[in-house]
């Protein structure tokens, strides 16, 4: 039977944002069930629906989609791991509401020491939940994953024209590693990306 992109649920229609605790929130490996909701938050946050965009939005979403479920097809290893920021609601419905990916990458070259390391990418949270803490959970939790597989180092990359992910990440205790060269931002007509980094305890 074939499977389709997008599931029957509109993940578009989440439930009002709700007063909650942190400790209310749970974080945990993310599963092939949760891809929809998953891809929504995703999508909202790195990409426009707006103007042109809009246009291909569907696209965006699923290549999002697809890239996605490839990794999480894998058998669960040490190297990759997903996770997802579950809200209850009075212990009725639960909902994700943000995500976080940190992975075992292998060298970067000119960059970082020569053998793998861990990195973080795609720390997302649905607008409506922003500055209330939940991106500090997701980046403890993957610290604490990190810790536990015998690392004392983690990396993210951050564009850097944007302040409120610099922010968030500088408080976190990440500091700058370095950055792209400027002709390379120059050449693809993008912000500069900078590599950030954290010594974990």
């Amino acid at each position: 039977m074939a499977t389709s992109f997008f599931p029957s649920k509109d993940y578009r229609r989440q439930p009002d944002p709700i007063p909650f605790e942190l400790s209310d929130l749970v974080i945990r490996a993310a599963q092939q069930k949760d891809l929809g909701e998953l891809v929504e938050v995703l999508s909202s946050s790195f990409h426009s629906r707006t103007g042109m965009m809009r246009w291909f939005f569907p696209l965006l979403r699923m290549g999002l989609y697809e890239d996605l479920r490839q990794r999480l097809r894998s058998p669960l290893s040490s190297d990759y791991v997903c996770l997802a920021a579950v809200l209850s609601s009075n212990h009725r419905c639960s909902y994700i509401v943000g995500t976080v990916e940190v992975a075992l990458r292998p060298t970067y070259p000119f960059q970082i020491r020569s053998s793998p390391y861990p990195y973080l990418s795609n720390l997302a949270v649905q607008s409506e939940y922003r500055r209330r803490g939940v991106a500090q959970k997701l980046l403890h939790a993957c610290e604490e994953i990190v810790l536990d597989r015998g690392f004392h180092d983690l990396y993210l990359h951050v564009l850097d024209d944007n302040a409120a992910a610099k922010q968030l990440y500088f408080k976190a205790g990440y500091r700058l590693k370095q950055s792209d060269p400027l002709w390379c931002s120059w050449l693809l007509k993008q912000p500069r990306r900078v590599l950030l980094h954290k010594k974990l305890a």
